[in-house]
């Protein structure tokens, strides 16, 4: 998926605080959007440890915990907590405009070991 990249993902008004959607059809694994403390978050939807869907986890917070092993990731940054994850997963700026949600590739997510810097509150717009 190229950086330029953005995905529609619609209106998410009704995405409470705390809860998760999927958009299966971007990327290979598709993205869970998360909303924590009325902010927007994407990650890839696939763990980079046991390859199995995030969205089957449990938010707390900004962390995102694999259903499998325990493994929880950042939403924020993608970085992973430590073992058995071997890194982080990627992740996306959610931005909104006119009520419409769209994702955009984050250049700097976590990809390796030492995970990333920063968080995504200086791409995410209010209404």
């Amino acid at each position: 998926m190229s950086d330029d990249e953005c995905h529609e993902l619609g209106n998410l008004d009704d995405l409470q605080d705390g809860g998760m959607q999927v958009f299966e059809d971007i990327g290979d694994y598709g993205i869970v959007v998360c909303r924590v403390n009325g902010e927007l978050f994407g990650l890839e939807d696939n763990c980079s440890h046991a390859d199995t869907p995030l969205s089957e986890g449990r938010l707390r917070g900004h962390q995102l915990t694999c259903p499998l092993h325990g493994t929880s990731f950042d939403v924020r940054t993608g970085e992973h907590s430590g073992p058995p994850a071997y890194e982080g997963v990627p992740c996306f700026k959610i931005l909104v405009e006119d009520g419409v949600a769209v994702a955009f590739p984050q250049e700097d997510s976590a990809k390796g070991d030492e995970g990333a810097s920063g968080g995504l509150g200086d791409f995410f717009q209010t209404r």
